[in-house]
C-alpha cells in the first residue's frame, strides 16, 4: 500500500492534563507564537487550522480541554472523536503526572485500542530547578512500557513546541511532507473582527 493511500487530510488532536500544566500555552505558542504568563482557567475550546501542501488541503483541529475534570461526558466525547492525544503534565508537579496515568487508561478504555496515538509531554522545562518528575523514569515508562512517545517542552521558552505537534501529526498519519514544514510555515491570521479571540478562528497556511 502506498503512503498516499494511508494518509488523510483531516485530523483532530486533543490536549489533556491537569489544570495549570500549560496545555493552552502550548497550543497558543504553536498557533500564535505568543505566551501568556498569567494563568486563566480553560473551558473546552476547539481551534482549527488549514494547511496547503501542494494541491492538497490539510485541516487540523486542536481541542484544548479543561483540567478540572468537572464534565466527564464532555471529556469522553472529546476522546471518542479525536485521532491523537497529547497528555501534558508539568515537570515541577508530580501530581500532574499521576493525572496522565489516569487519562491514558481512560483513553485506552474508551477507544478500545492499545495502539491509540499518544504523546506524553513534560512541560515547563523552564522551571527545572523545581523539577519533581524524573525525565529518565518517565521516558522509560512511556516509551518502553506504554510504547508511546515522550517529549519535554517549555511553552514559555518555545522549546520543543513544534516537535510536539510534528510528532502528533505524524502519529495521526497526516502527510509526511507537512511535519518538517512546520518550522518554516508562513501563517496568515485574520484581522478586523475583534469580537472573537484570534485563537478561535480558522487560520490559513501555505506550505512551500
Amino acid at each position: 500500500m502506498s503512503l498516499a493511500v494511508k494518509e488523510k487530510n483531516q485530523v483532530r488532536l486533543v490536549f489533556l492534563g491537569a489544570a495549570g500544566v500549560g496545555k493552552t500555552s502550548l497550543i497558543r505558542r504553536f498557533l500564535l507564537d505568543t505566551f501568556e504568563s498569567k494563568y486563566k482557567r480553560t473551558v473546552d475550546e476547539l481551534h482549527s487550522k488549514e494547511y496547503e501542501v501542494g494541491a492538497m488541503k490539510i485541516k487540523i483541529e486542536i481541542m484544548d480541554t479543561s483540567g478540572s475534570y468537572s464534565f466527564p461526558a464532555m471529556r469522553k466525547l472529546s476522546i471518542q472523536t479525536s485521532d491523537a492525544f497529547a497528555l501534558v503534565y508539568a515537570v515541577d508537579d508530580a501530581d500532574s503526572f499521576q493525572a496522565v496515568r489516569t487519562l491514558r487508561d481512560e483513553i485506552l478504555d474508551i477507544k478500545e485500542d492499545k495502539y491509540t496515538p499518544i504523546v506524553v509531554i513534560g512541560n515547563k522545562t523552564d522551571n527545572l530547578s523545581e523539577r519533581q518528575v524524573s525525565a529518565e523514569e518517565v521516558m522509560s515508562l512511556v516509551e518502553l512500557e506504554w510504547n508511546n512517545r515522550y517529549l519535554e517542552s517549555s511553552a514559555k521558552d518555545n522549546a520543543n513546541v513544534a516537535e510536539v505537534f510534528r510528532e502528533l501529526l505524524q502519529q495521526a498519519n497526516l502527510p509526511s511532507r507537512l511535519s518538517p514544514a512546520l518550522r518554516r510555515r508562513r501563517e496568515t491570521f485574520p484581522t478586523g473582527n475583534k469580537s472573537r479571540p484570534p485563537m478561535n478562528k480558522t487560520n490559513s497556511c501555505i506550505i512551500s
